[in-house]
Parts: structure tokens; sequence; C-alpha cells
């Protein structure tokens, strides 16, 4: 028993979702994972294997197989990753959408940065602008500003989403409802051509779509990945975005659709 307890504490005690995350990105990486190499790599049980990934198939981020795990063939509508797992996918897409993205932000501007990792790699790239006021609902995004000379940090006070670090509800739509601002900066769970932006709460879909309505000009960050899926509920159409910043694994034919609906879209390199 001594020594089962001792293997399950060995590799530096990984949290159970720090683990997860690992799978996951093990999964993404090899396109197969068998559950005796999960459980050396990890020093745990086979139980505690097998748990993870039932867990990580019931949240759409895997498929179980006989012995192991392979990419799930798509996410669940309502699905949605915390922001510590989402962090880690497509991370240096994100990267290069938001050095892309950066180049609409102008000196003495009032922007919304949405909540979401990509609009986080904006965030941190705003450190040379000058007489900027950055409204955010994200306190990960404001931590990040706090630092910044030339930007003024406004926070939307509401209910705190747990586990995503950004706020919500009726005080967060009312206070953002006074406001008026130059450009806003949105993150999106999926996008099609049909169904426009969504995501897959409702309180954060009233948020969004706030955001939308008080901007006078609307630019969506997407990685590619994210192109054709949709979630649960809609908080933009395509005729209220301005500019669709995406990064370049589209998939052929895309940017002839985007151009046939008169909709922008920038490929970050």
């Amino acid at each position: 028993m001594e020594g089962a307890n001792s293997k399950e504490t060995a590799k530096d005690v990984l949290f159970a979702e720090e683990r997860k995350m690992e799978i996951v990105q093990l999964v993404q990486e090899r396109g197969k994972v068998l559950v005796p190499d999960l459980i050396a790599h990890f020093q745990v049980s086979p139980a505690t294997i097998r748990n993870d990934l039932r867990d990580l198939e019931a949240n759409g981020l895997i498929k179980r197989t006989h012995g192991g795990a392979i990419p799930p063939d798509t996410l669940k509508v309502g699905f949605e990753l915390e922001n510590q797992n989402k962090t880690v996918k497509h991370h240096k897409q994100k990267q290069a959408i938001a050095r892309r993205a950066l180049q609409f932000v102008e000196d003495g501007d009032i922007i919304i940065l949405d909540t979401g990792t990509t609009t986080l790699e904006l965030a941190k790239l705003l450190k040379d602008r000058r007489n900027v006021t950055v409204i955010v609902n994200d306190i990960e995004i404001a931590r990040c500003l706090e630092d910044f000379e030339g930007v003024q940090v406004v926070i939307i006070g509401g209910t705190l989403r747990k586990k995503f670090h950004c706020t919500i509800g009726p005080f967060a739509a009312n206070l953002l409802s006074e406001l008026n601002v130059d450009k806003a900066f949105l993150g999106t769970n999926g996008f099609s051509l049909q169904k426009g932006c969504t995501t897959p709460d409702i309180n954060q879909a009233e948020i969004k779509r706030i955001m939308v309505k008080i901007s006078s000009q609307v630019i969506v960050l997407c990685d590619s990945s994210k192109i054709g899926a949709n979630s649960f509920v809609q908080f933009a159409s395509p005729e209220q975005i301005d500019a669709f910043v995406t990064d370049d694994d589209v998939k052929p034919g895309v940017v002839e659709e985007f151009a046939e609906q008169g909709l922008e879209l920038i490929i970050a390199k």
C-alpha cells in the first residue's frame, strides 16, 4: 500500500486538472495515446487514468478507444473549455492573431477587450500604446494591463464567472450599456457564415452582444479551428462584424466564402 501511495505522488504531484490538460496535449500531438503509456508518463494508477479519460470524453476533449484515446471528431456545442485549458490549444496561432490585431489599436482609442486567451495575448502587446482606454470584464487581462503606463483600465463589475475569471450578469450589462467605444476586440467559441459568432453560455452571450452594440468597429479574433463550428448561443451576426482576424491554417475555400459574404478576412502569419 505504501508503495502505491508513493507512486501516486511521484512526479511532483501533478494536480488532476494539470494532468488532464497534458493528456489533451498528448492526444492532439500524437493522434493516439495508450493507457499504459499514460500510466508510465504520469506515474499514477490505471484507475486514475481511466477516470481522467472518462472525464475528458464527457467534456468532448478526447474520444476513448480500446486501451487509449484519440482526438474527438467534434466538440459539443454546449461545451466550453475552462480558461486554463484554452491556453493549451493553438497558442502560436493566437499569438499571431494578436500581433495582427494590434495594428487596429491606435493611440487615443477607447477599446473593449473581451474575455479570452486570444484577447489576453493582444493585451500583452499594448505596452507601447499611448492614451488608450481599455474596458475589460476579465480580471487576468486587467492584471496584465495594470503596469502599462499609457493604458487606462476600466474594469466592468458584476458576477464573477468561476473558472473563467470574467464578470457577467445584470450589473456588468447595465454598466456596459452606458458606454460608447471606438473598437471591440471579441473572442468566440465558434463561427460560421450561417450562424455568426456563438458561445456556449447565455449570460456570456448577453455581455458580448452589448459589447457589439456599443462599439463603432467590431473586430473578431478567432483561430481557424473554430471556423465552421457552432456553439449554443449567437452573440454577433456576420453583418455586425467589421473585420475577422484568423491564422494561416484556414481550410481551402474559406477566403472565397468570406469574400462572397463581403466580410473582411485578415489572415495572420
